[in-house]
């Protein structure tokens, strides 16, 4: 059920539970990023509209995206706040705030 966000459709925990946590490099807007994921979801459909950032490929061998932007919003599957690295921090303050 939406909420009225960005336009996608998510599955919860799609990656499995919380012992199914991991951690991957990402190309994170034409960078390569340290990703943390627990009990993470990933994107099922997305609006026209919203632009994907970034994409994981799951143990299946499919690809799907784990970061997105619709205007001035962006959702993370990821947890960014785990790292000492800052550039979904200043992608989010360069890119979506300016």
């Amino acid at each position: 059920e939406t909420f009225g966000g960005i336009n996608m459709t998510v599955r919860r925990n799609a990656f499995g539970r919380q012992v199914d946590s991991f951690e991957s490099q990402l190309d994170f807007a034409g960078q390569q990023l340290h990703a943390v994921f627990i009990r993470a979801p990933w994107v099922e459909e997305l609006g026209s509209d919203v632009e994907i950032i970034s994409t994981v490929t799951a143990p299946s061998g499919e690809e799907h995206a784990v970061a997105v932007r619709q205007k001035h919003l962006m959702a993370t599957s990821f947890h960014p706040e785990l790292t000492h690295d800052l550039a979904v921090h200043r992608y989010f303050f360069d890119e979506v705030c300016k």
